[in-house]
């Protein structure tokens, strides 16, 4: 389950900011409170790009080796709606199940 959530998370933060590089990525998780180390993301990325869920362009930096930046592609914005929504029916359940048994406590 943590491995759909992740990928979830990470074609949510690469949609949002069209454009991003693996380390805001996990800077993005972190502030988030999902810690995720680079070992796990970066074999994520190749697969998701792999995939054809993502795309990557090379950029030079002046601080270092160049750079990957990741973007969704169409197939990887139609999965990301399709995770979306079914991430929304689960926590929809999840709090029906949960205050279900909250007021049957309080009876």
């Amino acid at each position: 389950m943590r491995k759909g959530v992740l990928e979830l998370c990470i074609l949510a933060i690469i949609a949002r900011n069209e454009e991003v590089y693996a380390s805001n990525i996990l800077e993005q998780l972190k502030d988030a409170k999902l810690i995720v180390v680079e070992g796990t993301l970066y074999p994520l990325l190749t697969r998701l790009k792999n995939e054809g869920l993502l795309s990557y362009r090379w950029e030079e930096s002046k601080s270092g080796p160049p750079r990957k930046y990741y973007k969704t592609t169409c197939l990887g914005e139609r999965l990301l709606n399709e995770l979306t929504t079914g991430w929304q029916e689960l926590v929809d359940a999840v709090d029906k199940l949960m205050s279900e048994n909250y007021n049957q406590k309080e009876q």
